[in-house]
């Protein structure tokens, strides 16, 4: 079992900068694939960005070169670096673990609560 817990969500003005994280406690952080997922009012969850055990990283289209995914495992920790924020990645970001590959989509049994990011003047 794995549980995750995400932090560093808020407001923030478009161009503006926020950084995720998503603390991971249990057994098998460093086994897995650690994904960020967004939903926003009225739209299904989409996949954001994806880092393997290894460091291998995987972006969607609409965050690559704004949004940066890295891992402390250490710390049993990922991170989502979001720069240049635009209104339309205001949405409820969600930390998954327990799958595998370096596919943003994959969905792995395990999810935290979400931390909401709302990106408006």
């Amino acid at each position: 079992q794995v549980q995750l817990v995400e932090s560093g969500g808020g407001l923030v003005q478009p161009g503006g900068s926020l950084r995720l994280s998503c603390a991971a406690s249990g057994s098998g952080f460093s086994m897995y694939t650690m994904r960020w997922f967004r939903q926003a009012p009225g739209k299904q969850r989409e996949a954001v960005a994806a880092i393997t055990t290894g460091g291998s990283t995987n972006y969607a289209d609409s965050v690559k070169g704004r949004f940066t995914i890295s891992r402390d495992n250490a710390k049993n920790t990922v991170y989502l670096q979001m720069n240049s924020l635009k209104p339309e990645d205001t949405a409820v970001y969600y930390c998954n673990s327990g799958g595998l590959g370096l596919s943003i989509a994959t969905r792995g049994p395990y999810w935290g609560q979400g931390t909401q990011v709302t990106v408006s003047s």
